[in-house]
C-alpha cells in the first residue's frame, strides 16, 4: 500500500508522546510548516510534517481540485488512518492532535471523525468536508466526544464563509461538539489564530497557557 511522507520535529521535552500531525493545503508541502512548533509555543509538542500523496505545481494535493475529488478524498483518508494506526506504537490517538489548512482541513475532519479511535483533538482551519451528508452517516462511534476546533476567514475568497457555515451546521445537527471561530482574514492563517489555536491545542491535553 502507498505510504506517505512524513518528517518528525521532536519536541523540546525529551520523551513527550504528544503528537501533532501537521497536513498542508493545495499545491504546499511539508516545508510550509516548519514553523509550526515555533507558532504553538508547546514544548511538549512533537510535530509530525506530511507530504500529501500527489504532486502538483512544485507542491502536492490530497485530491484532485479540478475533476472528481471523492477517489482522491477515499485515498488519502485511507492513507492518513494507516498513519495515525501507525503512530500509535509511539504516540497513543489519545495524545494525537490532527491539524490541516485548507484541503488539509477537509482531509483533518473526513479522517478524524470517521477513525475508530479517540483523538486528542482535530484543527481544521479555512477548508471544507466533502460531503456533509455522507460524513453525518458515517461519523464514528467516537466522533460525539471528539473535541473539534474548525476557523474560518469572513473574507475567504477561494472558499465561501456562508457554505463551510452550513456544513458545520449539518455535523452539529448530527451531535458534534465543534468550537467554530470565524476571523477577519482571507485564505490564510491570521495571527490571532494561532494563538486560538495554540490555546485548543494546550485545552487537548490539559494545559493552559498563561496570559
Amino acid at each position: 500500500m502507498e505510504e506517505l511522507f512524513t518528517e518528525l520535529i521532536p519536541a523540546r521535552e525529551a520523551g513527550s508522546t504528544r503528537l501533532l500531525i501537521a497536513l498542508h493545503g493545495l499545491g504546499d508541502s511539508m516545508e510550509g510548516y516548519r514553523e509550526v512548533p515555533n507558532m504553538l509555543r508547546l514544548p511538549w509538542l512533537n510535530v509530525l510534517l506530511v507530504n500529501a500523496p500527489d504532486p502538483y505545481y512544485g507542491g502536492f494535493s490530497w485530491y484532485d481540485f479540478a475533476g472528481d475529488p471523492a477517489p482522491g478524498v477515499v485515498r488519502s483518508r485511507g492513507l492518513l488512518a494507516k498513519l495515525l494506526d501507525w503512530a500509535r506504537d509511539k504516540y497513543p490517538s489519545e495524545e494525537t492532535v490532527l491539524f490541516g489548512f485548507s484541503q488539509g482541513c477537509l482531509m483533518t475532519l473526513e479522517t478524524g471523525l470517521r477513525y475508530p479511535r479517540k483523538l486528542a483533538g482535530l484543527v481544521g482551519v479555512s477548508g471544507y468536508v466533502h460531503d456533509e451528508h455522507l460524513l453525518a452517516r458515517e461519523l464514528s462511534p467516537l466522533a460525539k466526544e471528539q473535541r473539534v476546533l474548525w476557523t474560518h476567514g469572513t473574507r475567504d475568497p477561494l472558499i465561501p464563509l456562508a457554505k463551510v457555515k452550513a456544513q458545520m451546521e449539518i455535523l452539529r445537527g448530527a451531535g458534534m461538539t465543534i468550537q467554530w471561530e470565524e476571523f477577519n482574514k482571507e485564505h490564510t492563517i491570521a495571527p490571532r489564530e494561532v494563538e486560538v489555536i495554540r490555546e485548543f491545542v494546550a485545552g487537548c491535553f490539559g494545559s493552559k497557557i498563561g496570559a
